[in-house]
C-alpha cells in the first residue's frame, strides 16, 4: 500500500510543524463540519442570527460582541491569505514550476474571493468580529502552511506519477464553477434588496450549495498539483465541513421556505456566502 502512495505523493517532509498542521486541520474543520450539523454554527451569512432553538440567547449573546458590515468582515477574511501568496512571489522566486503552481493557485483564489467581496456579492447582514478573525486566520495560517510545505519539499525527486496537469484542469474547473454559482447568487437580488430569495440555474436544481461543491474542486485541484500529504488533509477536512455547512444550509431552507422540497434541491433560496 506505501508503494501505491509513493507512486502519487512526495514523502512527508521532515517537519514536526506539517505533520501537526496535517493533523490539527483535518481534526478541527472535521468537527466544524459536525458543529454545523448539531446546530452550531459560525457566525455569518444566514447563521447571523443563530439557530431557531436557542434564539433568544443567542441574541442576547450577540449584543455582547463587536459586529461589522458584511462587506469589512469578509475583506478581512480573505485579504490577509491573498497577500501571504502575493508575497511568497518574493520570498521564493527562484523555486520550482510545482511550488509556483501551488502559489499561483492559492493567490488566484483568494484574489477572486476579494474581488467578489469588492463588486458581485450582495450582503443582508453582519459578521461578529471573533468569527471573522477565527475565519480570517484560519484562512492565512492554511495558505501559509500550504506554501511553506511546499517550500520543504523543494528538491525532492517527484512521484513516479505526476499529476499537475490534471489538478490545474480540476483547479479552474473549480474557481470558474464557484465563481458562476456567486454570480447567479449575487443576481438574485436587486441593490437595496435585503430578503432571501430561492435562486435557479446552474447547479442549483440539483445540489443545495454548488458553490461550496466547486470550492471542494479548487482545493482537491491544489492537491493534485502539490501531490503532498498537507493539502490533502486540509481537502479532506474542507469537504466535512461544507458538506455540514451544505445540511445546516438545507435546514434553514426547510425551516424558512415552507415550499421547499425535501426530497431534492431544485428551489433554494438566494444565500450570499463567503
Amino acid at each position: 500500500m506505501m508503494s501505491l502512495f509513493d507512486k502519487f505523493l512526495f514523502p512527508p517532509p521532515p517537519s514536526l510543524f506539517m505533520t501537526a498542521m496535517s493533523v490539527i486541520s483535518f481534526t478541527s474543520l472535521t468537527n466544524a463540519g459536525f458543529s454545523e450539523i448539531k446546530g452550531t454554527h459560525v457566525q455569518y451569512s444566514k447563521f447571523w442570527n443563530g439557530n431557531n432553538n436557542s434564539q433568544k440567547a443567542n441574541e442576547k449573546h450577540i449584543k455582547k460582541q463587536i459586529s461589522l458590515p458584511s462587506r469589512t468582515g469578509m475583506l478581512i477574511l480573505y485579504t490577509p491569505a491573498c497577500l501571504a501568496g502575493a508575497i511568497s512571489f518574493w520570498l521564493f522566486p527562484n523555486h520550482d514550476l510545482r511550488f509556483m503552481l501551488v502559489n499561483s493557485a492559492l493567490t488566484l483564489h483568494f484574489f477572486k474571493r476579494v474581488f467578489e467581496v469588492l463588486f458581485v456579492h450582495r450582503y443582508s447582514g453582519g459578521m461578529l468580529l471573533d468569527s471573522t478573525i477565527m475565519i480570517s486566520l484560519s484562512y492565512f495560517i492554511s495558505t501559509v502552511s500550504m506554501i511553506y510545505n511546499q517550500h520543504l519539499i523543494q528538491g525532492t525527486s517527484d512521484p513516479q506519477i505526476d499529476l499537475k496537469l490534471v489538478g490545474i484542469v480540476v483547479f479552474l474547473v473549480g474557481i470558474v464553477g464557484n465563481f458562476y454559482h456567486h454570480y447567479i447568487l449575487s443576481k438574485l437580488r436587486e441593490k437595496n434588496d435585503k430578503e432571501y430569495k430561492i435562486p435557479t440555474g446552474g447547479l442549483f436544481g440539483l445540489v443545495i450549495c454548488p458553490h461550496y461543491l466547486f470550492e471542494i474542486l479548487v482545493f482537491v485541484g491544489v492537491s493534485l498539483i502539490s501531490q503532498t500529504v498537507y493539502p490533502i488533509s486540509f481537502t479532506i477536512g474542507t469537504a466535512f465541513y461544507l458538506t455540514g455547512r451544505s445540511y445546516a444550509t438545507r435546514n434553514w431552507y426547510l425551516s424558512k421556505f415552507p415550499s421547499f422540497p425535501k426530497h431534492n434541491g431544485e428551489n433554494m433560496e438566494d444565500i450570499q456566502i463567503p
